[in-house]
């Protein structure tokens, strides 16, 4: 494979593991805005007239999210 051949594909390898890496940050800026929204809402929900063990549960995400 020619040198410039091969510094095109390295070039290329690095602007994909940026974009990657750019996609993952945003996503998990969203899940956890997900996950504030959720929690807000079962606030919410449960009111000061709300019934305890209300049947409005909230899925955690794993600490990776």
């Amino acid at each position: 494979m020619s040198d410039d051949r091969l510094a095109l594909l390295e070039e290329r390898l690095s602007w994909l593991q940026r974009h990657v890496t750019e996609q993952d940050k945003a996503m998990l800026a969203m899940a956890g805005e997900i996950d504030q929204l959720k929690k807000r809402l079962l606030e919410l929900s449960q009111g000061p007239d709300a019934e305890p063990g209300s049947p409005l549960v909230i899925d955690e995400r794993p600490p990776h999210y």
